[in-house]
């Protein structure tokens, strides 16, 4: 099974109004629970004055995410979190977060209303965003001599493969990431080529 998957390809922000509430909404690629809490700090730096910083995330692969959260930010309870993360999911798109950032305009909205308006916002931004397809992918620690670090370099030109780090004592010490997709043709390189390798588990 493939684990391919759709992420957002950059960062985008929309704003829309609703009975003269601003809702600026942003979002962001994702790896970790970190890179959330920093994009979320920043929206408050950002935003000092705004009323509600509330967002909803979500980690991995659609429709079976390794992690998704969300935070009303002081809006009545699932009138905003949720219903940004419910986008999220109808997205299939993984590796997102979405921050809503709301200023208040003098009309209650009140919960539907509420609900509706960072639902919106929340696909205003996920409607536009470019995406990309997130490759899983593997790491391998390979043992080489430096005449062999040509071919391997090439080999990774023309294989989508990135070497990480390398390292040059005694022997060349390449630390080499591949497209889960091209493991096998990695494992045939290095085979033919006699290389140690070893993948991480």
């Amino acid at each position: 099974m493939s684990k391919d998957y759709p992420v957002p390809a950059g960062y985008l922000e929309r704003e829309t109004e609703v009975k003269k509430s601003r809702f600026i909404a942003r979002v962001y690629p994702v790896s970790s629970r970190d890179e959330v809490r920093e994009r979320v700090a920043e929206a408050h730096q950002d935003y000092p004055d705004a009323r509600h910083v509330c967002w909803g995330y979500q980690i991995g692969r659609p429709g079976s995410a390794a992690e998704a959260a969300m935070n009303d930010d002081g809006e009545p309870s699932g009138t905003a979190g949720k219903p940004i993360l419910n986008v999220i999911q109808h997205k299939d798109m993984g590796d997102v977060l979405v921050i809503v950032i709301r200023y208040f305009g003098g009309v209650k909205l009140g919960a539907g209303g509420l609900v509706r308006a960072y639902a919106g916002a929340a696909e205003s931004v996920l409607s536009e965003v470019a995406r990309e397809v997130h490759q899983a992918r593997v790491q391998a620690h390979v043992e080489l001599d430096f005449a062999d670090e040509q071919p391997l370099r090439h080999w990774c030109d023309g294989h989508e493969g990135n070497i990480e780090s390398i390292d040059y004592s005694a022997n060349v010490h390449a630390l080499v990431s591949v497209p889960e997709a091209h493991q096998a043709d990695f494992s045939a390189f290095c085979d033919a080529q006699k290389l140690d390798y070893r993948f991480d588990t």
